[in-house]
């Protein structure tokens, strides 16, 4: 394995003494806000877990184990798809557990059950890994694909720090990398990109790993996935040095209080600039629906999706939203 670990940024302004930070947002949110922000929620009528009744759609796990030509995506909720492309499978933030949390008994709980289980996974080659927060990484979920019988030819992506967590679970074949860095992955090119976000994991390890969107590129094809972020110009320079890109997944959800979350999670209407920004031809609406973690009920994001496509003039076909467990085949 051979990566261009190289950055466009001069003396790689995200880096910093204590790890990492976002470029051109300041202040961001503290402690002092979080607390207000929680403080806020106990006066909030916010709609639990089992207050949904999402609907999962019908899928064909023998045709995605048996398809080696066309091109797909799958929608297995929050910010995990299944991406097939040119006979290879590629998995975004794989999580397939009930709560995005260390453990099993507390912490935000999926609304609905994945759209496909491991088992009806086909064999996944290349997992992308945006950031180290529960809900897209998921330690079960990681070692169960890594432990099936398919796992150990997986490669996996993920930004910078990240490494000595997955060799902590034994898992050797990882890619890690800087902002703008390349990877060449047999007839794949794969690129980690700017995203505004940050990472934290334990009490002490705030923005100690990084943080990335992603690029994935074959001669004929350009994929992006977003990640988790919130807006920010760099989505433009994405655009012009790698895009236009055939397909999207980009984040629609988690954006409410907007004073909080608006540096980290963007809104719906970002979401489309995004997407016009990048120059997709095609986009896929992400995290949103499957965990309760802000303060905006699951159900709202697609529709203030589809009221800003209209007011752009945009056709439904350009910016999809999917159920858990569809499949759309890109031509």
């Amino acid at each position: 394995m051979t990566s261009d670990n190289r950055t466009s940024h001069p003396g790689r302004a995200h880096h910093t003494s204590q790890g990492f930070r976002n470029i051109g947002v300041s202040p961001e949110p503290g402690l002092v806000d979080f607390l207000k922000w929680q403080w806020s929620r106990l006066w909030k009528e916010i709609p639990a877990a089992r207050d949904y009744n999402f609907s999962l759609a019908g899928n064909d796990p023998a045709f995605l184990k048996s398809n080696h030509d066309k091109t797909t995506l799958t929608w297995i909720g929050h910010a995990t798809v299944l991406l097939q492309l040119e006979g290879k499978n590629i998995l975004t933030d794989p999580h397939f557990t009930k709560r995005a949390s260390p453990v099993n008994l507390v912490g935000p709980k999926r609304v609905i059950r994945p759209g496909l289980s491991i088992h009806d996974l086909p064999p996944i080659h290349m997992v992308i890994i945006s950031h180290d927060h529960y809900d897209s990484l998921d330690r079960p979920s990681i070692l169960r694909l890594y432990k099936s019988e398919w796992g150990q030819e997986t490669t996996f992506f993920v930004p910078l720090g990240l490494a000595k967590w997955f060799n902590g679970l034994g898992i050797t074949r990882v890619v890690e990398l800087d902002w703008w860095a390349r990877h060449s992955e047999g007839d794949f090119k794969v690129t980690a990109v700017p995203a505004q976000h940050w990472s934290k994991r334990g009490l002490f390890s705030k923005n100690k790993t990084l943080w990335a969107g992603w690029v994935v590129q074959s001669d004929h094809f350009r994929f992006f996935f977003a990640g988790d972020s919130g807006y920010e110009p760099v989505f433009k320079e994405i655009g012009s040095r790698l895009g236009p890109f055939d397909l999207s997944a980009i984040p629609i959800g988690a954006y409410e209080p907007r004073w909080f979350m608006r540096q980290h999670h963007m809104s719906p209407e970002e979401a489309i600039q995004v997407h016009l920004d990048v120059h997709s031809k095609k986009s896929v609406a992400i995290h949103w629906g499957t965990f309760v973690l802000t303060d905006e009920p699951l159900d709202e994001p697609p529709k203030r999706l589809e009221k800003v496509r209209k007011e752009k003039g945009l056709p439904a076909k350009e910016f999809l939203v999917l159920k858990h467990g569809e499949s759309v085949v890109i031509s």
